[in-house]
């Protein structure tokens, strides 16, 4: 008898739940994803004026802007380094969703990987990325041991911690993804990685133009993007396509992230593939940076629960292994070095003995642990700079010389694990592991109904243009569903550079100004290739290459954003608004359907025309086009 799809699906859930796995790959794509938020934090920061200012620098936004990213990047190095993790996660979810919801990040300056964020973050608040790599482990364990008793928490996972941000973050979008690109010639062509590479506009630095020349390579690179995208929620849990698939999906993004000037997105897809590498390897590289023997052994007061808290400290960040702590009580009289110190003396500092017996005690002992930790060293150097060491020595010795130290037998006890409220609550929420695994299923299913709702709507019936054809209370429906999935769960089209978006781009613009000198310079905005210079890549590129030039030119829009390039860039460079002159420039490119040679430069080498001017005066625009810009 054939078995109920929730219950088959509910019964592999139960497996995934049940199967422990060590939590290092999901802390490692914690950091990654912490680490990309960051720099995409400290982008949104630099660029406050030109994305948040309606004009930059004169008209301004809110002054809360700063304050709220400032808490945004805390929340994110918190994500990082796993203080706090499950806060950390739930203001991140909630600051992507605010600043792409409500701020002209949402149309004007779209990432093109926010909803990623947003799908992984929401995921982040539930999954225990924190029992690895996390400084929310080193506090777990200091409040939980005692002298004699030491506590070891739990660092492993279910398997399904792994499995679910996969299917959602990239098996949904890479199946949603190639189903767009049956619809665009250039992807049926084969010319799905060739096409984007020969604009100016998107094209980074590095040249790529003897790979775009092989076109037979450029097809097999294009039909294989398309078969790897239909196939990777399908295959990915199989331990046999697990590691090609990581291979290829690290070198596709790895591509994209040198290639092209869209390095957030890249960079924001390669972190989910730290959930992809076998556990094996993590396992294989702990062995490699851990050394064979200590450099250092230090021995300690095991009845002195701060000596035990420093030895916990150590041990977290001593990564290499580098030092091997002893309690004095019961290893003391085997050391050779300590022979000659009473117990008196023993029980009153660290000691530390080398790999040559040399021994060192106090704030020495220190500084021989950071030196055998490895990368702290340039800590050690700094507490051996005189004046730092003396005062660090008197500080140290005030310490240990005031601690308390606390005897404990066979009765003392360790406190049970407590519990967050939150956990608490989840927990209760979640019940018995069938009753876990049956609402996961459920929840599953919920994600996977609004995926299809967004792939057949746009990836279909968009595509058909049958929308028309849909009943109206079904269309609104839809679009109801469309709207919310897109701000909450990061569920969203990814018809990213297909053919109705390059169909007709026949044009771009560059801007230049006059100096003091009346010397023309160009803006550090788009080169004289026609390529946009870092820092103006992620959101800002998308601004001007996909909001302000394209196919369909409009003189408003390309207006309303030379307005805001000027301002923002004008300023930057030292211009007074009160009266500045830009330049604006035109040149014609070529985006064909099929492969042709040396597109990238021809289109790279154009020669820029006159199209217009930008005249500031008393902080007012004055554009001025020499013909007529609207193409459509």
């Amino acid at each position: 008898m054939m078995q109920n799809p929730v219950a088959l699906l509910t019964n592999m859930i139960r497996r995934g739940l049940d199967k422990q796995v060590p939590a290092t790959g999901l802390a490692a794509f914690r950091m990654g994803y912490g680490l990309v938020a960051l720099q995409e934090i400290a982008f949104l920061y630099y660029f406050r004026h030109l994305i948040f200012d309606e004009t930059p620098f004169i008209d301004p936004g809110s002054p809360m802007i700063p304050f709220f990213l400032l808490v945004w990047g805390l929340s994110a190095l918190g994500l990082t380094v796993g203080l706090r993790t499950r806060l950390s996660a739930v203001v991140n979810y909630i600051f992507w969703v605010l600043f792409t919801s409500f701020t002209p990040m949402w149309r004007d300056f779209d990432g093109g990987f926010d909803q990623l964020m947003i799908s992984s973050g929401l995921m982040l608040i539930f999954l225990p990325s924190e029992r690895a790599l996390s400084l929310d482990l080193l506090r777990e364990k200091l409040q939980r041991s005692r002298p004699g008793q030491r506590y070891q928490p739990r660092t492993q996972v279910p398997v399904l911690a792994y499995y679910l941000p996969v299917l959602i973050s990239l098996g949904f979008l890479y199946f949603d993804s190639a189903i767009h690109k049956l619809f665009s010639p250039h992807w049926r062509h084969g010319m799905g990685a060739w096409l984007p590479s020969s604009h100016p506009y998107y094209v980074s630095p590095i040249d790529m133009s003897w790979l775009l020349e092989i076109k037979w390579l450029e097809q097999l690179i294009g039909y294989t993007i398309i078969v790897f995208q239909f196939v990777f929620p399908f295959l990915f849990w199989h331990r046999l396509f697990r590691v090609p698939l990581l291979l290829f999906g690290v070198l596709f993004h790895t591509g994209i992230t040198v290639s092209l000037n869209i390095y957030p997105f890249g960079l924001g897809m390669l972190v989910h593939y730290a959930l992809l590498v076998p556990f094996s390897w993590w396992r294989r590289l702990g062995r490699f940076i851990q050394l064979d023997q200590p450099r250092l052994k230090v021995y300690y007061d095991g009845q002195c629960p701060l000596c035990l808290k420093t030895v916990i400290v150590g041990e977290h960040f001593d990564i290499r292994r580098g030092v091997a702590f002893y309690d004095l009580q019961t290893h003391a009289a085997k050391e050779p070095a300590l022979a000659d110190l009473s117990e008196e003396t023993l029980l009153q500092d660290l000691f530390a003995v080398d790999q040559d017996g040399n021994r060192s005690q106090g704030l020495d002992t220190y500084i021989q642990i950071l030196k055998a930790m490895g990368y702290p060293t340039p800590l050690a150097w700094l507490l051996q700079l005189p004046g730092i060491y003396h005062l660090a020595t008197r500080i140290y010795r005030h310490v240990a010389d005031s601690r308390e130290r606390t005897g404990c037998d066979s009765t003392c006890i360790t406190p049970s694990p407590s519990e967050s409220l939150f956990q608490a609550w989840w927990r209760e929420k979640l019940g018995s592991p069938h009753k876990q695994a049956f609402r996961l299923a459920r929840l599953l299913v919920v994600l996977g109904i609004l995926q299809l709702n967004s792939t057949i709507h746009y990836g279909l019936f968009y595509r058909l243009s049958m929308t028309a054809e849909t009943p109206s209370l079904l269309g609104m429906m839809s679009n109801m569903l469309l709207s919310l999935s897109h701000a909450f769960v990061g569920i969203t089209p990814h018809a990213l550079y297909l053919a109705d978006h390059f169909k007709g781009y026949d044009k771009i613009y560059g801007i230049t100004y006059l100096d003091q000198a009346g010397k023309e310079r160009w803006l550090p905005f788009v080169n004289r290739q026609g390529r946009m210079l870092t820092p103006n890549w992620g959101r800002v590129h998308s601004m001007w290459a996909n909001v302000a030039v394209t196919p369909r030119v409009k003189e408003y829009w390309l207006n309303k954003y030379i307005t805001k390039v000027t301002a923002f860039w004008g300023t930057r460079v030292g211009l007074d608004l009160n009266h500045a002159r830009f330049l604006l420039k035109v040149k014609s490119i070529r985006m064909p359907d099929q492969w042709e040679p040396h597109l990238r430069e021809e289109n790279l080498s154009q020669p820029w025309q006159p199209a217009g001017e930008v005249v500031w005066q008393d902080k007012v625009p004055r554009i001025r086009w020499f013909e007529e810009v609207s193409s459509g």
